[in-house]
C-alpha cells in the first residue's frame, strides 16, 4: 500500500517505482574496476592484489560509495527503506561470477543496537537474498561478541574494535567455501577479523563480497 501512496524514486535518476531503476543499475555494474578490496590497487580477477596479505583469498564489489550508490546504501541504513536490499542484492549479484556448490553463504553480524534502530538487520538480509538467488545455503556461524561500533572512529581504533568482535558459533567445515556478504568496506579490519575467526575455527576457504568501498575520512 505504502508503495502506491508514496512510490519510491530512483537514487540515480530520480525515475518513480523503485530505488533503483534498470538503466542505474547498469551504469553502475558496467563501470566495474578490477581493483585490490583492501587497497585499491590495480591486480586480477582475485580481487586482491599480490602485496596485501589477507586471510581470505578471493573478494568482489561492486564499487566507491559514491553517487546513486552511496545514495541507496544511505536510504537501506539510515532511512529504514528496507526493500533496497533486493537492489544492492541484485548489484552484489552481476559482480559476483557463478559460486561452486560448495559455497556457503556468511554474513557478517551487525552490531545489536543497529538492528533495533533500523528494525532489521541490514547485512543479513542482503546476505540471504544472494543465498536465494543462487541456491546456496546461508549459515549464520559468525556472531558478534562486542557491542563496539565503528562509525566515525579512526583506523586504528576500528582495526583494534574489529580484532575482539567476531566469534564462531557451530561447526566449520574444511572442504566448504565461505563467502562473507557485507555491505560496505572501509579499512577492511572488520571483513578481515570476521575471516580471521573462520579461519581459526578450521576454515580453509573464504572469500568476501561487499557492495561499496569507501574510503576513511
Amino acid at each position: 500500500m505504502l508503495s502506491v501512496i508514496a512510490p519510491h524514486l530512483c537514487c540515480g535518476c530520480g525515475k518513480v517505482g523503485s530505488t533503483l531503476c534498470g538503466n542505474c543499475k547498469y551504469d553502475i555494474i558496467s563501470e566495474l574496476k578490477t581493483v585490490c578490496i583492501r587497497c585499491q590497487k590495480p591486480c586480477g580477477e582475485r580481487g586482491i592484489c599480490g602485496s596485501c596479505r589477507l586471510p581470505y583469498e578471493r573478494a568482489w564489489c561492486v564499487g566507491e560509495r559514491v553517487g546513486t550508490l552511496q545514495r541507496l546504501i544511505g536510504l537501506y541504513k539510515f532511512e529504514r527503506v528496507r526493500s533496497a536490499y533486493k537492489d544492492l542484492g541484485d548489484l552484489l549479484l552481476a559482480t559476483v561470477p557463478d559460486l561452486p556448490a560448495n559455497v556457503v553463504i556468511v554474513p557478517v553480524p551487525t552490531v545489536a543496537s543497529h538492528i533495533r534502530q533500523r528494525g532489521y538487520d541490514h547485512t543479513l538480509l542482503l546476505a540471504r537474498y544472494i543465498a536465494r538467488k543462487r541456491q546456496l545455503p546461508l549459515r549464520r556461524l559468525l556472531v558478534r561478541v562486542t557491542k563496539t561500533k565503528q562509525r566515525q572512529a579512526s583506523a586504528a581504533v576500528r582495526e583494534a574494535q574489529a580484532k575482539a568482535a567476531f566469534a564462531v558459533r557451530g561447526d566449520v567445515a574444511k572442504n566448504t567455501v565461505y563467502l562473507l556478504v557485507d555491505d560496505v568496506i572501509t579499512t577492511g579490519a572488520t571483513v578481515k577479523y570476521a575471516a580471521k575467526a573462520l579461519k581459526d575455527a578450521g576454515a580453509t576457504q573464504i572469500w568476501a563480497a561487499v557492495v561499496a568501498r569507501q574510503t576513511l575520512d
